[in-house]
């Protein structure tokens, strides 16, 4: 199939375009690079520098080419910024991601797989979540990517656009060649391995006294390259509808940070601080529906391997993309 893949140049992207044309697909990148990096695009794959903002562009593009599925991972993603800034997030992530579902049509596109979130649900009161749980988001990003679900289920009523929504939980790990650089980073594995670097002097936990086992929150955490495969796999879902990503295990941030003192052999000091408000003690997703739908089999279910791949890939780029 030959793809297009909106925010191929950021972490879950880079990921995804390299284990498509691992699998013979043919894929082009679009990307702003403004979270994105530029090293991030497998060579293999056509890169076209530009942002869903301009709308001329993106419509020219599929005027000018031929694509069977869009996979679109282009949004801004960080919730404490969407409630600084929520008219930024609805802009980027609603108003301009019109422009691609625009360009969709346009180029009577098959499949069209939207890179949604887990954080549609808010804070849910059943665990594992279901895709039938009440989607109430406590923040403008959350609420953004709900609104996009919405308009993709309006496209497909009208235009017959056929699409997949993925939620997916805690996006983790690396593959050999691509990992995770934000700016400012904000996951838990990325953070705890700064410290084994030395460039952090140690791991905030954000409140003990949840109610879990070990008083921290539980998070389900999936390997990148366990959602390639699922975006690749929704191309061809067997209809229009929406589905959870994770291994429905659920991990405290203490076992997180004792199982990277165990990979790393650093003794990552850790210190309590106030919980964060609106943190869910706990959110584990139910996939059952993604592995009988989609035939998704997720590889990376040890959280080991998950933390061990993140440590090699930062070994190797310590200074992430920018070495």
């Amino acid at each position: 199939m030959k793809i297009f893949v909106a925010g191929g140049a950021g972490y879950i992207g880079s990921a995804t375009v390299e284990y498509l044309l691992d699998h013979n697909h043919e894929v082009t990148v679009f990307d702003s690079l403004i979270k994105g990096h530029r090293k991030a695009v497998d060579k293999r794959a056509e890169f076209i520098l530009g942002d869903l903002a301009d709308r001329e562009k993106v419509l020219s593009i599929f005027k000018e080419n031929s694509f069977d599925g869009i996979i679109h991972f282009a949004a801004f993603s960080l919730v404490g910024e969407s409630m600084q800034h929520p008219g930024m997030y609805f802009a980027n992530n609603d108003a301009h991601g019109i422009n691609l579902l625009d360009g969709a049509v346009l180029g009577k596109v098959k499949s069209f797989v939207f890179s949604s979130t887990a954080a549609t649900y808010g804070l849910p009161k059943e665990s594992p979540i279901t895709e039938t749980a009440p989607q109430l988001p406590i923040n403008p990003y959350g609420e953004s990517k709900l609104f996009f679900e919405k308009m993709l289920h309006w496209y497909n009523e009208i235009h017959g656009l056929k699409y997949t929504a993925l939620r997916y939980f805690n996006a983790a790990g690396a593959t050999p060649t691509f990992g995770e650089d934000h700016d400012p980073e904000s996951h838990l594995i990325p953070l705890i391995l700064q410290v084994a670097l030395g460039k952090r002097e140690n791991i905030k936990i954000f409140g003990n006294d949840y109610p879990t086992p070990d008083g921290t929150c539980l998070r389900d955490y999936i390997h990148i390259t366990d959602l390639a495969q699922a975006h690749m796999l929704a191309l061809n879902a067997p209809r229009s509808g929406h589905y959870n990503l994770g291994t429905g295990n659920g991990f405290s941030v203490k076992e997180i940070i004792e199982v990277a003192r165990e990979v790393t052999g650093h003794p990552i000091p850790a210190i309590i601080a106030e919980q964060r408000a609106g943190d869910p003690a706990k959110l584990v997703a139910d996939s059952t529906l993604a592995k009988k739908e989609l035939g998704w089999k997720p590889e990376y279910e040890d959280v080991r391997k998950v933390v061990t791949s993140a440590w090699n890939w930062f070994q190797k780029h310590p200074n992430g993309y920018s070495n």
